[in-house]
């Protein structure tokens, strides 16, 4: 006899376990459509000039109130003025062209003293020069 029952007992079969649901799809967050752009109405000549002047006054009244902080606490500006004072060439301080030549004899001596065939060619320039500076003179 087959059986057929398990005797008054019922079996208990678990169904195939559920799928693992995933969450519901989020909503996307879009970006706001672009603003459209208002029409100016543009305001009158006398309007734009009297916010320019009032935008300058703001703007010139929080710069010398930013330089009287800063001077508080750094202490006040100083400016020093310099002035140069040209100074006239004198005659004292005038050299003539065979003041160079000069000098250079003068040095020429000065280092060789007891041998001055070594300074002739110092002396041959410095006559030279006083030779061509007289006949400029005369001429």
């Amino acid at each position: 006899m087959p059986r057929g029952s398990s005797g008054g007992r019922s079996s208990y079969r678990p169904s195939r376990p559920a799928a693992a649901r995933s969450p519901p799809p989020q909503s996307v967050n879009r970006a706001p459509p672009p603003a459209t752009a208002q029409p100016s109405s543009g305001g009158s000549f006398l309007g734009n000039i009297g916010a320019s002047i009032t935008e300058g006054l703001a703007w010139g009244t929080g710069t010398a109130f930013g330089h009287r902080v800063v001077d508080s606490v750094m202490g006040p500006r100083t400016f020093k003025h310099e002035t140069v004072v040209s100074q006239v060439p004198s005659a004292a301080n005038t050299m003539t062209a065979c003041d160079i030549h000069s000098k250079a004899f003068q040095d020429c001596v000065n280092h060789f003293g007891s041998d001055i065939s070594m300074c002739q060619f110092y002396m041959d320039m410095l006559s030279e020069c006083k030779k061509n500076s007289g006949s400029v003179v005369a001429a």
